[in-house]
């Protein structure tokens, strides 16, 4: 039976995704988890997906933007900057999802409330003891976005027979919006299960729509191996191929 998250063309290697960010395999992707709190907080809150949490625990410890956990291991979990940390603490001071800026050791991250700026200083975020944390993540599924956007634009994601692999990529900016878009369009997708009537099969055509427009405004700029002549550029409206 096809799944709706099927019926999305950017979500069809998402099996094979999954698996790989359990076995340890680095995952390449347009966008980070935070490029999706900017739009949707509430699927680092209510609506994640719990198969996909990397690090949790209720033993957190909050000063400012110092964020540690005496048991965890964030290394080892896959933390990276530009993820997603929700926090709760038991008085209500804190309820809510914020930035990854930088993992510090295998038990302490720099925490920000989301800045507009990847290069901004950390902003703090509050403190406390005994906070309740958990750091769960879309990589998968920007990960099957990137390689489906990759397809649309005919560039390899590992070697093979066309001209331009990622690395000859120089505007990767591009892809960022487009590809946050189609990741919260297939979340929305997946926790709609079937219903199309429901408020999130309509949220995921909303942000289909988002990503097709973002898509068509790309250009895609390849530079030749070891060079930064840009030699190519794809434009997304049109897949027209112009020389520079």
């Amino acid at each position: 039976m096809q799944t709706i998250a099927a019926r999305h063309g950017c979500f069809a290697a998402m099996v094979d995704t999954i698996i790989l960010i359990y076995t340890g395999v680095e995952m390449i992707t347009f966008s980070k988890d935070v490029e999706i709190l900017k739009f949707e907080p509430v699927l680092f809150g209510d609506l994640y997906f719990s198969w996909q949490v990397l690090s949790g625990g209720v033993d957190g410890q909050l000063s400012g933007t110092s964020f540690s956990a005496a048991g965890a291991d964030f290394v080892s979990s896959g933390v990276e900057a530009g993820g997603v940390i929700y926090l709760k603490a038991a008085d209500g001071s804190l309820n809510g999802a914020y930035e990854i800026v930088s993992v510090e050791s295998a038990s302490s991250l720099t925490v920000s409330v989301v800045r507009a700026e990847a290069t901004g200083d950390a902003l703090s975020v509050g403190s406390g003891s005994d906070i309740e944390y958990r750091i769960s993540t879309f990589a998968p599924q920007a990960n099957s976005v990137l390689i489906e956007l990759c397809k649309y634009f005919g560039i390899e994601t590992v070697d093979g027979d066309d001209a331009y692999s990622l690395e000859d990529i120089s505007n990767l900016n591009d892809m960022k919006l487009a590809s946050t878009y189609a990741v919260i369009a297939g979340v929305y997708a997946t926790l709609a299960d079937g219903g199309e009537e429901s408020g999130f099969w309509k949220k995921s055509l909303y942000y289909q729509k988002l990503f097709e427009q973002a898509r068509s405004r790309c250009r895609i700029k390849l530079t030749a191996m070891g060079s930064d002549h840009v030699e190519e550029v794809r434009h997304g409206s049109s897949m027209r191929l112009t020389r520079e």
